[in-house]
């Protein structure tokens, strides 16, 4: 990959920003960027030193070119002036250095090298802090998930902007303060890692908007872009092909040859669709419907993508009079002076939203802490834990020894529920930061199979989740219950807590949940799990499974 097609990657990945083991000191850029907004954010700044190093680039090649300029308009001076005959011994000299040994230099200057050598010896430098191709791919894949979850335009998004299209409605999700559009190339990007996963039903329309905009500026000349006009065709023809739609592989492999005429392949690709549409010419009318792939394999995936855009069903308080808000003490001493307010979101499951649970220097504190230890987030298979592709963050775990803000955490999480949080009847703290799209498809939180490994701790299964939100987003990033049919927006320094076990110990099916993509914006959550055992006296059992 050239150094143009480098850095379109690079500005391909911090285009979607626009819209992001080992001691913590090392982490680097390069893995999985993607995963984690702060760490595409990272990213700008290996991003600025290839800026000072193109702004010096630039700076020498005007020099250069002023001088060249400057020897043109001397030599054209000369052949303009009918009065200067050679003649005169001065000029016939000046005439023959020139041709001898002036442009000899001009041609085979080194200056033009020498500055593009600077600029590619600086760029190798800064290479290995730049996000990986893994990323480009990760990005672009988040782009698809929303396009997907929220129903979006792919034109739209083109154009920077994030509209739902649902038959001939057309609703704006967002509206970005400044318009950042995507170029041919981008759009040809995203395209191609569909197509090279074979993932027709999305490469299509991305290559689509490539082609239509490469024609639009057909024959202008972009250092920075790695593919063409040409390259859109030919890939759009054959996914067409795939698709089963060859009336438009067809159309769109002869208007590749009118850009390259000379192309035996795609000649040859012609002649195959020629003959197959002669030898059934019903496909000529036909137009193939492209199924979207449901990776993986997600039962769930149309109530989970409905409350994602809708926020479900969630009733209205004043009409369920058992939904209410008050002021929380929990007869708690701790809270007696400073109450906090709880809002009864959910009865089955019970949850319960606790407002301004944390401020906002507290909130920033925690990311603080846990921004250096960021690792890809995993979910357990059996008895492994594996990064997978329905969840896409990173994560870290705080022991309550790091800072004394987490302590102070502790004692108003258990002020609050009444539970003992400490070790090992509960977990570390885990923070977590979502990625481009950053999502968590639904899952439970507690361990669904005896080998898991939640019970390594030996301390039974999660009973309850406490999640406090420390940040905000502008768009997307609910909570979706997805058997319950409600979801909760992000809600700033407020914590989300709900019970994931029966009273009898079975695990309670309604907490099916989801984390929905995250449209715009940096999502930080904090989870804490607390564990069954040390909570006999504090939450006691029961034999009835609907408790």
């Amino acid at each position: 990959m050239g150094l143009g097609a480098r850095l379109a990657a690079v500005l391909a990945v911090l285009a979607v920003l626009a819209l992001g083991p080992g001691a913590p000191a090392a982490a680097a850029v390069r893995e999985d960027a993607f995963s984690a907004l702060t760490s595409v954010a990272r990213a700008l700044a290996p991003e600025r030193r290839l800026l000072g190093l193109l702004r010096r680039y630039l700076r020498g090649e005007e020099a250069r070119l002023r001088d060249l300029t400057r020897f043109y308009d001397k030599v054209l001076s000369l052949h303009e002036d009918s009065t200067a005959p050679v003649v005169n011994p001065l000029l016939a000299f000046t005439l023959i250095k020139r041709l001898q040994s002036d442009w000899k230099n001009v041609v085979h200057s080194l200056e033009a090298s020498e500055n593009i050598r600077a600029l590619k010896d600086g760029y190798e430098k800064v290479e290995q802090d730049l996000p990986a191709f893994e990323d480009l791919e990760g990005a672009a894949r988040a782009l698809m998930r929303l396009q997907d979850v929220y129903m979006l335009n792919v034109k739209g998004l083109a154009r920077g902007v994030f509209q739902r299209v649902t038959g001939s409605a057309v609703t704006d999700l967002y509206s970005p303060r400044r318009l950042f559009s995507l170029t041919a190339d981008d759009c040809f990007q995203v395209g191609k890692v569909a197509y090279d996963m074979g993932d027709y039903y999305h490469a299509i329309p991305w290559l689509e908007e490539a082609a239509s905009l490469f024609r639009g500026s057909y024959g202008e000349w972009k250092t920075e872009d790695e593919a063409s006009l040409e390259d859109a065709l030919d890939h759009l023809a054959f996914a067409y092909f795939q698709a089963g739609n060859i009336s438009c592989a067809l159309s769109l492999s002869r208007e590749f040859l009118l850009y390259s005429p000379d192309n035996k392949r795609m000649a040859r690709n012609v002649l195959k669709y020629e003959r197959l549409l002669a030898e059934s010419p019903h496909q000529a009318a036909a137009e193939a419907v492209i199924q979207r792939p449901n990776v993986p394999h997600l039962q769930t995936r149309d109530t989970y993508e409905e409350l994602c855009q809708t926020l479900g069903s969630q009733p209205i308080h004043y009409q369920i009079p058992s939904l209410y808000c008050s002021y929380e003490t929990n007869s708690s001493p701790y809270l007696l002076l400073q109450p906090i307010r709880k809002e009864v979101i959910h009865l089955r499951p019970f949850v319960v939203l606790y407002h301004n649970f944390v401020s906002d220097s507290e909130a920033q504190k925690i990311r603080e802490l846990a921004e250096p230890w960021l690792q890809r987030s995993v979910v357990a298979s059996g008895e492994r834990q594996l990064q997978v592709e329905y969840r896409i963050s990173k994560s870290a775990w705080l022991k309550d020894t790091v800072d004394p803000i987490l302590g102070t955490l502790d004692h108003r999480i258990a002020a609050l529920t009444g539970l003992d949080v400490q070790s090992p009847h509960a977990e570390y703290l885990q923070v977590v930061n979502y990625g481009i799209g950053g999502h968590y498809e639904p899952h439970f939180d507690h361990a669904t199979s005896p080998s898991s490994p939640l019970y390594r701790m030996k301390s039974g299964n999660r009973v309850a989740t406490f999640m406090i939100y420390l940040s905000s987003v502008e768009a997307g990033g609910a909570t979706a219950f997805i058997y319950a049919n409600f979801s909760m927006p992000v809600v700033k320094n407020a914590a989300l807590f709900w019970w994931n076990l029966h009273r009898n110990g079975e695990g309670d099916d309604d907490t099916l949940h989801a984390g929905c993509p995250v449209l715009v914006g940096d999502k930080w959550v904090a989870n804490k799990w607390i564990h069954e055992y040390g909570q006999e006296f504090r939450r006691p059992c029961s034999s009835r499974p609907e408790d």
